[in-house]
């Protein structure tokens, strides 16, 4: 019988991998940023589709992978964002998945302090509410970014189709910061969904999870120097040992 040849391997080398592994991970998520202002640079075709094939490896209910990315570049990023924006400075917004019905006591305060960072490092005051509107805008401009990923999923799958699609988000932010490629996931741009599915051809029986925007960093600009924090595991786990 021929011996597997990964038998040979130490357990001390494994170990020692795992944990490089890990730190890598760890790195990426630790260095990892919603980018609000981009260069007009494009990212190469054969970096995109590195990217799109690792996101593509994410784990998904009965592996229905419900996933299906419509992804623009040059004109056809300009064309979108021009429709988006006219239907979100229109004020005449309709989701195909309905936003939260409320933001209650700590998920509150998180809000409204990602808010405050993003205002603060853009020396926007707090009661200055016509800048800030213009801020809130910017997502319909993608941000200046020349690419945008709009993931949308099959209707009929609810919310284990968007749950999964959630995960294909998470793994596809990870990928673009292995790659040194800037990128936000917008929920706002999904609010505009009538220019998205005429723009787009995306169907009836399609609903507009999230989008994407992506290219370089402009690292000149303010709003890429702010942060978040994170809760910690005791504000989010409960250790179930008995």
């Amino acid at each position: 019988m021929d011996t597997p040849t990964n038998l040979g391997t130490s357990p001390i080398c494994d170990g020692e991998q795992m944990t490089g592994s890990a730190d890598v991970l760890s790195n990426l998520l630790d260095s990892r940023y919603s980018c609000r202002a981009f260069l007009s640079k494009e990212v190469p075709r054969e970096d995109i589709e590195r990217m799109l094939r690792m996101g593509q490896r994410t784990a998904s209910w009965c592996n229905s992978q419900p996933w299906r990315v419509h992804l623009t570049s040059g004109a056809a990023t300009e064309r979108l964002r021009e429709a988006v924006y006219a239907q979100g400075a229109s004020g005449e917004l309709d989701p195909d998945i309905a936003g939260p019905v409320e933001y209650r006591g700590e998920y509150a305060d998180r809000r409204r302090n990602a808010g405050y960072a993003l205002y603060n490092a853009l020396g926007i005051a707090r009661d200055d509410y016509a800048r800030r509107g213009e801020q809130m805008l910017e997502n319909f401009r993608f941000f200046g970014a020349p690419h945008v990923a709009v993931v949308t999923t099959d209707k009929a799958l609810g919310v284990y189709g968007a749950v999964d699609c959630g995960g294909y988000v998470a793994n596809m932010l990870l990928a673009a910061e292995s790659l040194g490629i800037a990128a936000v996931p917008q929920a706002a741009v999904p609010m505009a969904s009538t220019a998205l599915h005429r723009e787009l051809g995306i169907g009836d029986d399609r609903d507009i999870v999230c989008a994407i925007s992506f290219g370089y960093a402009d690292e000149t600009h303010p709003a890429n120097t702010c942060r978040t924090d994170r809760a910690t595991l005791d504000d989010t786990v409960v250790w179930v040992t008995d």
